[in-house]
C-alpha cells in the first residue's frame, strides 16, 4: 500500500506531464471501446436481419444447398407438413421455436405482355403470416425496423418484385416507383401491317389491364416433369432489395401460387423449412436435437440441416473483417500508449536521478527502485482505464439516444446506430487489462535502467 501511495505522490509532482499521459490513454481506450461496441452492434444487427430472412436453421433436401438452385423441383420436400408437425410437437424443440414455416424457391421467366419484354427471375413462395412472424424476431432489443411483407392481406395471385424487375418489365409508372427511368424508345423496323380483322383479334387477346397500363405479368416456369407452366400474377408493389444483383431478379409470392407454377396438379412440395428459435444462444441445443431427429424419426425424409451462417456466408466474413480492423486499431493505440508512457517514465527517471542515488545510498535495493517506477506506470494505466471506461459509457449512451440510423449493405430497412459498450464485460475488462499491461510494460524499461544506475554516478548527477 505504501508503494502505491508513494507512486501516486510521485505522479502528482508533475501534474501536467501525468495529465497529458492520462489523456492519451483515455482517448485511446475510448476509441477502442466505442469501435468495439459499434462493431458488436453491426454484427448483431446483421444477425438479426439474417435470422429474420432465413431463420436460425433450414431443413432442406439433401444436396439442395449445393445443386438445388438449378433444379428446385428435383430437390423438393414432399411430406413437409408432417416434418413441420414433428418439429413443432417435439418436447425439446417446442419451447425453443418461435416459428416453423415452409418456403419454395423457383426460377422462371417473367413477362409483361403489353410492353413485349421479359426477364429471368428468382421467385420465392412463402406463407405470409409466418414470414411476418419471422420478421418480428428481435432478440437484442430495438435492433430492427423490419416491415411486414407487402403481400400481407393480398389476393392469392399477388406478387412483389424488385425495382430492377419493375424497371426491366417497364412497370415503374403503374407501380409509382421513384427514380426508375424508362428506356428511350428505339426505332422499329417497318413491317407489313396486318389485315384489319387479324389486328382486331390480336387486340382482343390482350388482357384488359395490359391495355390500360395495368400491373399484371405472366411467369413461365418449368414444372416437375420439365413441361412449361404459365401463371398470371398481379404485381402489388416493387421494393428495392438493396443490392442490384438481387433487385434485378427478386420476386416473392404466396406459397400456393408458387407450388402451382412448379408442380402443377402434382402433390405440392417445398424446398426448405425455416426454423426460428427464440434466442440464438439456443442453436447448439436445437442443432443437437434436430440432428437426432434426422437420424431417427425423420430418417426417411433424406434431409440435411443448414444454419443461417452457412446460408449467408457474408455474416462470418463480416465478423472476420471487424475482428481484423479492431485488432489493427487496438495495436496502433497500444503502440502510441507504449511510447507515451515510456517517454513519461524516462523523463521521470532522468529528473529523479539524484533521488534514486540517495535511496540506493540509504539501503534501497534495485528491485525496490524498479518496483517504484513500475507502480507509477501501473497507476497511470489503472486511472486511465477507469476514466476511459466511464467516458466511453457516457458517449455510448449519447450515441444510442441520438436517433441516428443506417442501412447495412443489401438491406432495405434501417437499423439504429448503437454502440454496445454497457454489458460487453469481456470487451471492457479485456481493454482495461490490455491498457494496464501496456502501461506496465512501457514503464519497466526506464525503471530497469534507473535501477541499474551506480550510486556514485547518480549522486553526482546535475
Amino acid at each position: 500500500m505504501n508503494v502505491f501511495l508513494l507512486a501516486l505522490r510521485n505522479l502528482m509532482r508533475n501534474r501536467r506531464r501525468s495529465l497529458t499521459t492520462l489523456l492519451a490513454m483515455i482517448v485511446g481506450l475510448v476509441a477502442i471501446l466505442l469501435f468495439g461496441g459499434y462493431s458488436s452492434n453491426v454484427i448483431l444487427a446483421m444477425q438479426t436481419g439474417y435470422v429474420q430472412a432465413h431463420g436460425h436453421f433450414q431443413l432442406q433436401h439433401k444436396d439442395y444447398f449445393l445443386y438445388g438452385s438449378g433444379n428446385p423441383a428435383a430437390y423438393g420436400i414432399a411430406d413437409y407438413q408432417r416434418i413441420i408437425d414433428t418439429v413443432k410437437k417435439d418436447p425439446v424443440l417446442a419451447p425453443m421455436l418461435t416459428i416453423a414455416t415452409p418456403r419454395l424457391q423457383l426460377s422462371g421467366i417473367a413477362g409483361n405482355f403489353a410492353a413485349g419484354v421479359s426477364k429471368t427471375v428468382l421467385a420465392a413462395g412463402v406463407q405470409v403470416d409466418d414470414q411476418n412472424k419471422l420478421r418480428a424476431w428481435d432478440d437484442y432489443g430495438a435492433m430492427s425496423f423490419a416491415r411486414p411483407l407487402a403481400l400481407t392481406g393480398t389476393a392469392p395471385d399477388a406478387v412483389v418484385i424488385g425495382t430492377g424487375v419493375a424497371r426491366i418489365l417497364q412497370l415503374c409508372g403503374p407501380l409509382k416507383v421513384a427514380n426508375c427511368p424508362q428506356p428511350a424508345p428505339k426505332a422499329e423496323t417497318a413491317a407489313p401491317s396486318a389485315p384489319d380483322d387479324i389486328a382486331a383479334l390480336s387486340s382482343l387477346e390482350k388482357p384488359a389491364d395490359a391495355q390500360q397500363g395495368g400491373t399484371s405479368i405472366e411467369m413461365l416456369a418449368a414444372n416437375l416433369h420439365g413441361a412449361p407452366n404459365v401463371g398470371r400474377l398481379n404485381v402489388v408493389k416493387a421494393e428495392n432489395q438493396g443490392l442490384k444483383e438481387i433487385d434485378d431478379y427478386f420476386m416473392i409470392m404466396h406459397l400456393p401460387q408458387a407450388q402451382r407454377l412448379l408442380y402443377g396438379s402434382e402433390k405440392p412440395q417445398v424446398t426448405a423449412i425455416q426454423l426460428q428459435l427464440q434466442h440464438t444462444s439456443q442453436m447448439p441445443a436445437a442443432k443437437a436435437r434436430l440432428d437426432e431427429l434426422l437420424s431417427t424419426t425423420l430418417k426417411d425424409a433424406d434431409l440435411e440441416l443448414q444454419d443461417f451462417q452457412t446460408l449467408a456466408p457474408i455474416y462470418g466474413q463480416t465478423i472476420q473483417f471487424f475482428k481484423s480492423v479492431f485488432g489493427f486499431i487496438a495495436t496502433l493505440i497500444g503502440v502510441i500508449v507504449l511510447f507515451t508512457v515510456g517517454n513519461t517514465m524516462s523523463m521521470a527517471v532522468v529528473e529523479r536521478t539524484v533521488e534514486i542515488g540517495t535511496l540506493r545510498a540509504v539501503g534501497q535495493r534495485r528491485g525496490g527502485i524498479r518496483t517504484m517506477f513500475v507502480c507509477e506506470g501501473m497507476m497511470l494505466g489503472v486511472i486511465g482505464s477507469l476514466l476511459g471506461v466511464t467516458i466511453a459509457l457516457g458517449l455510448s449512451w449519447l450515441i444510442n439516444h441520438s436517433g441516428l440510423t443506417w442501412t447495412p449493405p443489401g438491406y432495405v430497412y434501417a437499423y439504429p446506430v448503437q454502440t454496445r459498450v454497457w454489458g460487453e464485460t469481456g470487451l471492457i475488462l479485456g481493454s482495461m487489462a490490455g491498457m494496464v499491461a501496456v502501461a506496465v510494460i512501457s514503464a519497466w524499461w526506464p525503471a530497469n535502467r534507473g535501477a541499474k544506475m551506480l550510486i556514485v554516478d547518480a549522486l553526482r548527477h546535475v
